[in-house]
């Protein structure tokens, strides 16, 4: 773990559109993380933060920036983003490029906050930035094992359209994996087809019924990667599933019911998240979010918020973007909530 501080230099104002389209043009492609995390510990330093670089894995790392007063709300993301790399660029007052949306405009949204704040004597916010959401969240992991006593309130950002969540789904991944025994396709006796296993097991499992709640609706799957066989003309030998399940509470209701195919799969679990309650503030709008956060996996950061300008909808897509009037509204929204949570005691 490396430690830096520089005194503050003179106050710049800080456009969150420009800092927006300056990590966009950093490909951090999960696993691609560390040039876009050099570029965050520089610039805070620059702005005189004391700037921590927590290690996750080779030259990845999460950044952790304070001021010189213990903070007690912290306002958190990531900086990696799923594939394909492509740059920003300024349209019809929105910002296109990966991550806009999720979540690098919402890091600059809390920048800049944070910035307000400190301008105007409030330096108790800090900021944490991490690694690997979008694949498996080991950067929230290493975080949570780093957390600063005193911390009250992790505010943590992804796209809600500068609504405060009030729950969000978990999820559970799981991988299905069929054993058979190859033979000539004109001797299918001869076989035990793998695939036909892993068929009908899905084929049982789209008849299970799984959770369901009041708030967050009904646990739904995806069958996202299906794999197996060698060849057309020969009886499969092997064959693969990936399901991911999103959860609306704790992962072994799922994981029990699942135990019916037991026969004929084997069942490997690869990810469980818990869906998770978060706190709100009266006075802001509120909505319940399907997706998963880090959030579940920071316990250690204090009492968690949800909220951040953009649309989970336009996320992980070709045309991703921000609105420039929500960025803006989002520094408004950090501070405000900053404000509201500080008072608390």
């Amino acid at each position: 773990m490396t430690t830096s501080a520089v005194a503050p230099s003179h106050r710049r104002t800080l456009d969150p559109v420009s800092l927006t389209r300056s990590l966009v043009d950093i490909d951090s492609t999960t696993g691609q993380e560390g040039p876009c995390g050099l570029f965050l510990s520089r610039f805070l330093r620059d702005r005189g933060y004391r700037v921590i670089q927590q290690p996750v894995s080779a030259d990845r790392f999460n950044v952790f920036a304070r001021l010189d007063q213990s903070p007690e709300v912290v306002f958190s993301t990531h900086f990696d983003c799923v594939p394909p790399f492509f740059p920003s660029r300024v349209e019809r007052g929105f910002v296109f490029g990966r991550g806009s949306c999720d979540a690098k405009g919402i890091l600059a949204a809390q920048i800049a906050a944070a910035e307000q704040l400190r301008a105007a004597g409030e330096s108790r916010v800090a900021l944490l930035f991490v690694v690997g959401e979008e694949r498996g969240s080991d950067g929230a992991r290493v975080a949570n094992a780093s957390a600063v006593p005193g911390v009250r309130y992790l505010v943590n950002g992804e796209p809600t359209d500068n609504r405060l969540g009030s729950a969000t789904r978990g999820v559970l991944r799981v991988r299905l994996r069929a054993q058979g025994r190859a033979a000539h396709s004109a001797f299918p006796e001869l076989g035990d087809s793998a695939i036909d296993k892993l068929l009908d097991a899905l084929m049982v499992i789209r008849g299970l019924t799984f959770p369901e709640d009041p708030l967050l609706g009904r646990t739904h799957y995806t069958v996202g990667v299906i794999e197996g066989g060698v060849a057309p003309n020969v009886v499969s030998p092997s064959a693969s599933a990936d399901l991911l399940f999103r959860i609306v509470g704790d992962a072994e209701p799922v994981r029990a019911a699942l135990g019916v195919v037991d026969a004929l799969v084997s069942i490997e679990q690869v990810l469980d998240i818990p869906a998770v309650r978060l706190h709100t503030v009266p006075g802001f709008d509120t909505s319940v979010f399907p997706y998963t956060t880090d959030v579940p996996l920071l316990p250690n950061w204090g009492t968690p918020l949800l909220a951040g300008p953009g649309s989970i909808h336009v996320a992980h897509t070709d045309e991703e973007h921000v609105s420039i009037d929500e960025l803006n509204a989002a520094v408004e929204l950090y501070q405000t909530l900053a404000h509201r949570l500080l008072a608390v005691r």
